[in-house]
């Protein structure tokens, strides 16, 4: 869900800092917290359709973190100042090219990669019944699945290490 970037225009959003306790202890540029691996937050959200199917997307092929890997949650970065719930539904709202939709937190998270960064994964839960268009910047693909079906996939398809370790624990906590 982290999106380290190479020369975009959003390495200079600014971001918040935070201590291994989810406290903001400073903000920096997104380049610079993700060069320096600054420990910065994150916003998930599992979003289900009518029938308890799940929005399943693989993420545009050149994207910098974990390009052409499968996920089961929308979501990003929060930018500086921006709150959990704030940020869950605006990145909602833009990958699935939606307007309206609701978010309810489930649990969090200290999500550590393999390369020493570290961010808090805020994981939320919405319902959307209408259509979508997601972000064609962010999303190669989408289908709605069942938990059958993507548990089916998990050894088929790479899936995003952070969104995956967030769904693991979302099956653990039920």
């Amino acid at each position: 869900m982290t999106e380290p970037l190479n020369e975009s225009p959003s390495e200079d959003e600014v971001l918040d800092v935070v201590d291994e306790q989810d406290r903001v202890v400073g903000s920096a540029p997104r380049g610079e917290v993700y060069r320096r691996k600054l420990t910065h937050r994150c916003a998930m959200v599992l979003v289900r359709d009518a029938e308890g199917r799940i929005f399943v997307h693989r993420r545009a092929a050149d994207k910098s973190f974990a390009p052409g890997t499968y996920d089961v949650f929308v979501g990003g970065v929060l930018g500086s100042g921006e709150s959990y719930a704030e940020a869950a539904v605006r990145e909602a709202e833009e990958e699935l090219g939606v307007s309206g939709i609701s978010t309810e937190p489930l649990f969090r998270f200290l999500y550590r990669h393999e390369d020493g960064s570290a961010w808090f994964c805020d994981v939320h839960q919405a319902s959307w019944t209408g259509p979508v268009a997601p972000q064609e910047s962010e999303i190669d693909w989408h289908d709605w699945l069942t938990e059958e079906q993507i548990a089916a996939r998990l050894t088929e398809w790479p899936f995003v290490p952070d969104g995956l370790a967030a769904w693991q624990r979302y099956l653990a906590r039920r």
